[in-house]
């Protein structure tokens, strides 16, 4: 399998030489970059010498202020419960392995993470794909299942991470009170941050917020740490401290993890870098228009290619430019929609966006 792989150029290689131009990371708000959390981490008080957290939570690893810093992420997200996971994948694999069960269905966008697909799959759930944003296609798939499945709970970004645009999120809610025992969950990884009064996403209405059945938000994008938290009621969070096997089998994220979070809260309650970014994000779209078809005010934008060789090409003429961005190639992309995906940060400056733009016009792929 290496072998093939490498004879069609796809093999994954790690890479440390990154450009200095960043148009690629996930770190929207640049709290990693810039230091910005670093020095406030400095002035945080430090009173807890281990530096691990010395097993599971369910074991050693638990603490007085894990449990006040997942109220606190609860409040931010008016929901009733959150718990603390060590990654988004990790949430992501706990909650579709172990909620949906024999009877239940989950329908998911076609475009969903990895890790929700992983989690299917290790569900004893029936599955079924829909179209990209397709509500009737939900609607059709509902009508199909909804009197033989216990359940069905359908799977949505609240931001691509690929193509950068929106799920409809109130229409599927407005879907889902139709019709007893449907449930939605939102994953808002690209949405923190970004979108919402102070950073809280694309769920903070509390007319959306309250009528999800969970929402996942994770910390290693425009929180610049890691880490990750379902949102949830107190029910559910019960359940998974219970049956979500990489909640209870892992070791728990260490103090300064933790510590993290709570001040990449505080830094996005500002809103200060939030409004920046969307500064950006509309200057880029301004200068860019000709170029993209998918047009939004995510922080994520995808210059389709069509062939993993183009996709490559660009990512290289870039390159030698100084401006980092990456070549999204087919298997992780539907073949034919290869594409250069790219990202816009709050700390990249207008001289920075107009020579991104004067590369990529130059060299178009037609």
């Amino acid at each position: 399998m290496l072998s093939e792989r490498e004879h069609k150029g796809l093999l994954r290689e790690l890479k440390t030489d990154f450009p200095p131009i960043d148009f690629c990371s996930n770190d929207y708000l640049g709290f990693s970059v810039t230091g910005k959390l670093k020095n406030a981490l400095v002035q945080y008080p430090d009173q807890d010498i281990k530096s691990g957290s010395t097993g599971s939570r369910l074991i050693s690893g638990n603490s007085l202020f894990a449990e006040k810093l997942e109220a606190k992420i609860a409040a931010y997200h008016q929901s009733e419960a959150a718990l603390i996971f060590n990654s988004g994948y990790d949430a992501n694999l706990a909650l579709f392995s172990s909620v949906p069960q024999k009877n239940d269905v989950v329908l998911y966008d076609e475009l969903i993470h990895a890790s929700i697909h992983d989690g299917i799959r290790l569900s004893y759930a029936n599955r079924y794909k829909f179209k990209h944003n397709d509500v009737q296609e939900v609607k059709e798939l509902i009508l199909r299942n909804k009197d033989t499945a216990y359940n069905i709970f359908i799977a949505v970004e609240s931001v691509y991470s690929m193509d950068g645009d929106l799920a409809p999120i109130k229409e599927l809610i407005e879907l889902s009170n139709l019709f007893k025992n449907v449930y939605l969950i939102v994953d808002e990884a690209h949405a923190i941050g970004v979108f919402g009064e102070q950073g809280r996403g694309l769920c903070a209405e509390p007319v959306i917020a309250n009528q999800c059945f969970a929402r996942l938000y994770t910390y290693g994008k425009a929180m610049g740490c890691h880490g990750a938290a379902i949102v949830c009621n107190q029910d559910l969070k019960k359940y998974l401290i219970n049956f979500a096997r990489s909640f209870i089998y892992t070791t728990a994220l260490p103090a300064h993890s933790l510590r993290t979070i709570d001040v990449a809260y505080n830094l996005i309650s500002s809103n200060k870098d939030q409004v920046k970014l969307q500064e950006n994000i509309n200057y880029f779209n301004s200068i860019s228009a000709d170029l993209f078809v998918i047009k939004n005010q995510s922080a994520i934008r995808c210059l389709i290619t069509g062939s993993n060789k183009k996709a490559e090409q660009l990512e290289t003429k870039l390159a030698t430019e100084g401006i980092y961005t990456k070549a999204i190639k087919s298997p992780t992309v539907k073949e034919g929609t290869e594409r250069l995906r790219i990202c816009i940060h709050s700390f990249n400056t207008k001289e920075e966006m107009d020579k991104l733009v004067s590369v990529l016009k130059k060299n178009r792929v037609e």
